[in-house]
């Protein structure tokens, strides 16, 4: 019981609780935000390298699946065909550089020959996509 002659406690916000809030949505957000990659390829057991590095995002991406099947951005494309279409995507950008996913499981003949028809692109950038282990 208070008597009348007492001043009143002052009001008091406890911000405590709303700055942890705020640190927990932000610690969401940022986590989120990590898993939002754009991915060009189709999905492939990529072989592990230590001295893998990341490269820019690219346009242009070509797969080799485990069954033996070539992809172009995604598109089912025959080797014949690859290296008209990746001349006619470069044209008009002549520093383009090709990402090659390549499962761990296709044979290395297989790779050799794909890289051997873009090879023949002038100017063309080549890399072999790999995961770090």
């Amino acid at each position: 019981m208070r008597l009348p002659d007492e001043p009143e406690p002052p009001l008091q916000i406890n911000i405590v609780p709303l700055i942890d809030v705020m640190f927990a949505l932000l610690t969401f957000f940022i986590m989120s935000s990590l898993f939002l990659t754009q991915s060009n390829g189709l999905s492939v057991n990529l072989p592990k390298a230590i001295t893998a590095q990341t490269q820019n995002p690219t346009q242009i991406t070509v797969t080799i699946a485990p069954d033996g099947h070539l992809a172009l951005n995604r598109q089912p494309i025959q080797l014949d065909a690859l290296e008209g279409e990746v001349r006619h995507l470069v044209q008009n950008n002549r520093e383009s550089l090709i990402i090659l996913n390549a499962d761990k499981d296709v044979k290395h003949g297989q790779v050799v020959e794909v890289m051997d028809r873009l090879r023949h692109i002038k100017d063309l950038k080549l890399a072999i996509a790999t995961q770090q282990p």
